[in-house]
């Protein structure tokens, strides 16, 4: 068999929906949230592709947490973790629509433009995907590697008519989500075809994470809660 090496997973994210694909894919993260100004990192790109700005904007929010966790900010509590090692992660979605990038609208007028907008749309839902390995030793928390990879998913959406627009505006959903709209709620029911991996589309690319771990030398495996009798 040999031992398992088990690692915990640091989400530098407060998106729930971001924690509970984790959590049902086995892994129970420690959250620590970032607080960046994303309208002023991209302020800084403007002509930066899509992958880019979604990148930009992952990268800045783990490199936060990270930091925050290096300079003894943020607290781990070392006692829990075995081995004193983590991988953090931190990811950022936008949707690509009409040549043009959507965050999240947090205004009902805005929502409800967007949502109108995007019947029968063929759109693009990116997401930069930030990862640094991290391991505690006498000096305290660094990070030994990083990495910064985007993932794309395209999502062809049926035809909404306005009653259905307001009524899904109306129950908040859309208001803190990008592109104002989630597959894995009740927007869903609008969402007719999607190519690429799913999980993307909620938020963050299970696979592509294994695969930057596994870049590392890392595996995904040892992220799992091993918890109750199978707990080897």
């Amino acid at each position: 068999h040999g031992k398992i090496h088990s690692m915990h997973l640091v989400l530098a994210s407060q998106s729930p929906a971001r924690r509970r694909i984790l959590q049902e894919a086995g892994i129970t993260p420690i959250v620590k949230v970032s607080q960046v100004d994303e309208d002023s990192i991209l302020d800084r790109i403007p002509s930066a592709s899509p992958a880019e700005k979604v990148c930009a904007l992952a990268t800045a929010k783990g490199r936060a947490v990270a930091s925050a966790i290096c300079a003894g900010k943020l607290s781990l509590d070392e006692a829990s973790l075995p081995e004193s090692e983590c991988v953090l992660v931190a990811c950022d979605s936008m949707l690509e629509a009409g040549g043009e990038l959507l965050g999240k609208p947090h205004d009902p007028q805005v929502a409800l433009a967007r949502v109108k907008a995007l019947s029968k749309a063929h759109t693009t839902l990116w997401s930069g995907h930030y990862l640094a390995h991290m391991r505690c030793d006498k000096d305290g928390w660094q990070v030994l590697r990083e990495d910064t990879r985007p993932s794309s998913t395209d999502i062809h959406f049926g035809s909404i008519n306005d009653e259905e627009a307001r009524a899904y505006v109306a129950s908040g959903e859309p208001l803190e989500v990008a592109g104002s709209f989630t597959i894995d709620g009740l927007g869903g029911a609008f969402i007719e075809a999607i190519e690429g991996d799913h999980h993307n589309v909620i938020g963050i690319s299970l696979p592509l994470i294994r695969t930057m771990m596994a870049d590392m030398g890392l595996q995904w495996v040892n992220l799992w809660d091993r918890k109750g009798p199978d707990a080897h």
